[in-house]
């Protein structure tokens, strides 16, 4: 799971600007945006640098009690 979409939310930035600057189509943004896809660790690095925020703030860490 991941958080891009809340990110994306939360700094204003639309999907369609993120897929451009990725080089992807906005369906395959779309997708990793609702959870349908996950993106490769190097990509979420590359989306980390592209919004200027750490990469642990992209990522839902689930902790088992």
């Amino acid at each position: 799971m991941n958080r891009i979409k809340e990110v994306l939310q939360e700094k204003g930035i639309k999907q369609t600007w993120l897929a451009e600057k990725l080089g992807k189509s906005f369906n395959i943004v779309n997708d990793y945006c609702n959870n349908r896809r996950q993106p490769s660790l190097e990509l979420i690095f590359k989306i980390a640098e592209i919004l200027n925020v750490p990469v642990n703030e992209l990522l839902v860490i689930n902790k088992k009690k």
